[in-house]
């Protein structure tokens, strides 16, 4: 029997309206429930297709279907990332403490130019995507990446630490096209705690992907 697994919305870690005032209720629910599980429910279909295509139950476009699949997927996976990477505030925000503070120092130079090269990273996406910070395992390093919706993708085998979704749909309801305050306010609900587990994963050869 050829099956493949079936992607599920995980929760989020916190009430919806936990990460007021810089991120509205309104947001993260249309975010999390919309357009999260959008990216869920287009991995699923993609998966579907490619079972039957397997099973010679059907033909498809393959290079479309891969496409899709891709798309779909790195939204689901990058979404499981940025709901834990954020925390409420009193608790999120803040310099961050342990080793991913060691290591912020070490290749930017200080908490401060790391959050500097990252506000300018976030605030000039072309069009729409993410900024990222990864574990560059090569040489074991520390960077800061862009990515331009979901396809193009970061450096490949890096582990994602932190990631900002500056999609629209991400800000829109409330900073309307005003990206920048958005992205200043985000610092304030930034889980370093987080951040530090999945590096000490990404350290120990682990992925740490889930909530």
């Amino acid at each position: 029997m050829v099956t493949t697994k079936r992607y599920t919305l995980p929760p989020l870690p916190y009430a919806y309206n936990a990460l007021e005032p810089y991120i509205s209720a309104e947001i993260m629910q249309l975010h999390h429930q919309k357009h999260h599980q959008g990216y869920v429910n287009g991995a699923n279909a993609a998966l579907e297709k490619l079972e039957k295509f397997r099973k010679g139950e059907a033909q498809i476009d393959i290079r479309a279907v891969l496409r899709d699949l891709s798309f779909h997927l790195n939204g689901h996976i990058l979404h499981s990332i940025f709901w834990p990477n954020m925390a409420p505030p009193g608790k999120g925000g803040g310099k961050p403490g342990g080793e991913i503070a060691d290591l912020i120092n070490k290749f930017f130079g200080s908490f401060e130019k790391f959050k500097e090269e990252f506000s300018q990273a976030a605030k000039n996406v072309e069009g729409v995507g993410w900024a990222i910070l990864v574990y560059e395992p090569l040489e074991e390093q520390l960077l800061i990446l862009q990515i331009e919706k979901h396809n193009l993708m970061h450096a490949a085998d890096a582990q994602v630490l932190l990631a900002l979704d500056v999609w629209e749909h991400a800000y829109y309801l409330q900073y309307k096209n005003d990206r920048g305050s958005y992205v200043d306010n985000w610092w304030n609900v930034v889980n370093w705690d987080d951040v530090e587990r999945r590096l000490q994963k990404a350290l120990n050869g682990q992925i740490a992907l889930k909530l």
